[in-house]
C-alpha cells in the first residue's frame, strides 16, 4: 500500500501467497494502512488532556461493536494506524446484545471522567433498530446526568467530517481527515483485561 498499490489488489497478492481465508483478508484488511495514511491518523491524534471542556462526535456504531466485540471475547485487532478494530458489522440491522448495557456504561464512565463539554452520538439512519439504540443511549445519558446527544444521519461519516470537531472513531476514512481521541483503544487498554487482542501493530510495523 505504501507503493501506492489499492487495498484490493494488495489483499489478492498477499492473501493468495499465504493462503489466507476470507476472515483472515478481511481482519488484514482493517488493520493495514500506508506509511503516508499512517502518518496522517497519528497527526491528526490529540491527547485526552484536550478533549476536556470540548465537544466530541461519537461515531456511535463504530465504536459501541468494537467494545461488544471486546467484551463477548471475539478477536479485536490492534492496526497499524494504532486504533482497534474487529470484524463485526451492522449489515443494515443493529441488534442489542448482553454487552450494549455494559459498553454505554464504560463508555459513561469514561467520558465522565474526560470532561468534555458535549457528546454527540451520529448514528447510521438507515439501520434497523438505530432509533431504539438512540433510546437506550439518552436513557443512560438520563439516568446519570451526561450531557449527551444523539442525531440520526444517513451518512455518519460525512457529518462527522464536516463538523470537523474532535471524532471519536476508528475508521480510518474519519480520523485520516480531522482531529479524533482513540476513546476504543483507551477503554480496552484500561478497562478491558479480558479483551482478545492480536497485536497487527506490531506484526505490520515490524517491532
Amino acid at each position: 500500500m505504501t507503493k501506492g498499490y489499492a487495498i484490493n489488489a494488495s489483499l489478492n497478492l498477499v492473501g493468495n501467497h499465504h493462503r489466507l481465508n476470507k476472515r483472515q483478508q478481511d481482519a488484514l484488511r482493517r488493520a493495514s494502512a500506508s506509511s503516508q495514511q499512517i502518518s496522517n491518523i497519528k497527526a491528526n491524534h490529540i491527547a485526552k488532556l484536550i478533549i476536556q471542556g470540548k465537544t466530541v462526535l461519537i461515531d456511535g456504531f463504530n465504536l459501541i461493536i468494537l467494545l461488544e466485540s471486546a467484551l463477548s471475547g471475539a478477536y479485536i485487532f490492534k492496526c497499524a494506524d494504532e486504533s482497534y478494530r474487529d470484524l463485526s458489522g451492522v449489515h443494515g440491522t443493529y441488534k442489542r446484545v448482553q454487552q450494549t448495557n455494559g459498553v454505554l456504561k464504560l463508555i459513561g464512565e469514561t467520558l465522565f471522567d474526560l470532561q468534555p463539554e458535549m457528546v454527540v452520538w451520529i448514528l447510521d439512519k438507515p439501520v434497523s433498530n438505530s432509533g431504539r439504540l438512540k433510546g437506550l443511549i439518552l436513557e443512560i445519558a438520563e439516568k446519570f446526568g451526561y450531557n449527551w446527544e444523539v442525531i440520526l444521519d444517513n451518512n455518519p461519516d460525512k457529518y462527522i467530517v464536516e463538523k470537523n470537531e474532535i471524532a471519536i472513531s476508528s475508521d480510518g476514512w474519519i480520523i485520516e481527515q480531522v482531529q479524533w481521541f482513540n476513546l476504543g483503544a483507551y477503554i480496552i487498554e484500561n478497562k478491558i483485561a479480558e479483551a482478545d487482542v492480536i497485536n497487527f501493530n506490531t506484526l505490520l510495523n515490524g517491532k
